[in-house]
């Protein structure tokens, strides 16, 4: 026991709240990136590409007027969404690898 009490490591607890505090600062930083940065993905051999950023909110979507028919708004329909569903994937996968990077994995929930 060290003189006056329990040495509780304090060097140590310090060291590990600088770190602690690092680690939420580039998290933070990373996070407004990310939220800033955009994700695109296409269906339909191009014919319409979507495009979200980080926070998973629709940009733009791009259609190309090749792909309009009146009579068959479902395949234009099912185009959309599978280009939307892609581009929310790919930002998602990005995000939680980024972030992954800086939490070493430790699954924050980001």
């Amino acid at each position: 026991m060290a003189r006056g009490g329990f040495n509780m490591g304090g060097g140590n607890m310090q060291q590990l709240v600088m770190k602690a505090q690092k680690m939420q600062q580039d998290m933070a930083r990373l996070q407004e990136e990310l939220n800033a940065r955009t994700f695109s993905a296409s269906s339909g051999g191009g014919m319409v590409t979507a495009t979200v950023y980080g926070t998973k909110l629709v940009e733009s979507i791009k259609i190309d007027p090749a792909c309009i028919d009146a009579d068959d708004a479902e395949m234009l329909e099912d185009l959309v969404l599978s280009a939307v569903n892609a581009a929310i994937t790919s930002a998602t996968e990005t995000v939680d690898k980024e972030m992954a990077k800086v939490t070493g994995g430790m699954g924050m929930g980001f």
